[in-house]
């Protein structure tokens, strides 16, 4: 799996780094950035519901 975010639209409200901070974490410019791809299986029911909360709906998550 790999996760993706549209930084355009990112808010920067923290809620997927602090949600699941193995796969997100917040850049220098405040936005959320991806760390870790692909996404291991132990970690991908946190990056999902860092996904499925994300206010602004700008995480993506595929195969």
């Amino acid at each position: 799996m790999k996760a993706t975010i549209d930084r355009e639209g990112c808010i920067g409200c923290t809620l997927c780094a602090t949600t699941c901070p193995d796969v997100f974490f917040m850049a220098d410019d405040g936005k959320a950035d991806v760390s870790q791809t692909p996404i291991s299986a132990a970690l991908l029911t946190s990056a999902q519901n860092a996904r499925s909360q994300c206010p602004v709906s700008v995480i993506n998550i595929e195969d």
